[in-house]
């Protein structure tokens, strides 16, 4: 990993920010580059970057004018709102932001590392495992199956490694408004001292995972042998009342929720990663739980 040239789509966003600061303080003899065209990126993100950023929407740039060749693409631009109804806007910005960078990886030979998500599995049971029960119920989850299809006819022309993503929180999310994790949404509530709230009656479940893990698994993907979809999880559900729990504890409060009806019909009220396949081709495994993960967050 010295002296290559690396590029992050949406590398000003929340994931794609963690990764490349990261990137350049593990590998800091590379040269990087960051596509962003700031629709949901923090324009004060990623701080302390040394290398090029471009002003861009991914879907549309032709990468042949900016790179002769790029050795890495981590590409984690997209479009996450998941309230989004509007699948032609979605499936634009998503599927063909893909497939434009796919076909740059293609010709050129350079391994690609993605950003899927836990949203294709939609509201199958958990645990979710990478080819079974796919069924998103939102146009997000539909434009994240549908890059992966793509990706999977290519699996035997490059190393090509598809993350998928369950709920991540941590540094550098608070730009994302709305769509920042439910995790910084409750901490919010509860630091200005009102009372957390949460769906009836709390105990709606998710894979919560910590965006150190998160970027841990994108390393672990520039050594991985085998092209595939990969879930990126803490293989734990955690309830909504549990991370209240947690957030009490950290903050030194003793906030109970406040439960309101939940308005969404698409709602995913389970989610877990099964992360068996991860484990052995990624050597995948997450450090961070979700006591851990909220410590860390909150108290640096």
């Amino acid at each position: 990993m010295n002296n290559k040239k690396i590029l992050i789509t949406g590398g000003a966003g929340f994931i794609g920010s963690n990764l490349a600061l990261t990137l350049q303080e593990k590998y800091p003899d590379n040269k990087y580059f960051i596509i962003d065209n700031f629709s949901s990126g923090n324009s004060e993100n990623p701080p302390d970057f040394n290398g090029e950023i471009i002003s861009a929407d991914v879907s549309k740039i032709n990468l042949n004018d900016y790179f002769d060749k790029l050795d890495v693409i981590f590409h984690q631009a997209a479009n996450t709102d998941t309230t989004v109804s509007d699948q032609d806007k979605m499936t634009r910005n998503n599927v063909d932001g893909f497939l434009n960078v796919l076909k740059f990886a293609l010709k050129n030979k350079t391994r690609l590392v993605y950003a899927s998500s836990a949203a294709v599995y939609g509201h199958s049971h958990p645990p979710m495992i990478v080819g079974k029960n796919e069924a998103p119920a939102n146009v997000y989850g539909f434009s994240k199956l549908a890059a992966d299809s793509i990706a999977r006819e290519h699996f035997n022309d490059l190393p090509i490694i598809g993350l998928r993503y369950f709920n991540v929180y941590g540094p550098r999310e608070k730009h994302k408004g709305k769509m920042a994790s439910m995790v910084w949404q409750l901490y919010s509530q509860m630091k200005e001292g009102r009372k957390p709230r949460i769906f009836k009656y709390g105990e709606q479940k998710r894979d919560q995972v910590y965006i150190k893990d998160v970027v841990q698994a994108n390393l672990l993907a520039l050594d991985a042998d085998k092209s595939g979809i990969f879930n990126v999880g803490s293989g734990k559900a955690t309830s909504f009342n549990e991370i209240v729990k947690n957030l009490n504890e950290t903050l030194g409060t003793n906030l109970e929720p406040e439960y309101i009806d939940n308005p969404y019909g698409h709602y995913q009220d389970y989610t877990e990663a099964d992360l068996s396949e991860s484990k052995t081709y990624l050597k995948y495994s997450p450090e961070y739980d979700i006591k851990k993960g909220i410590k860390d967050y909150f108290n640096n």
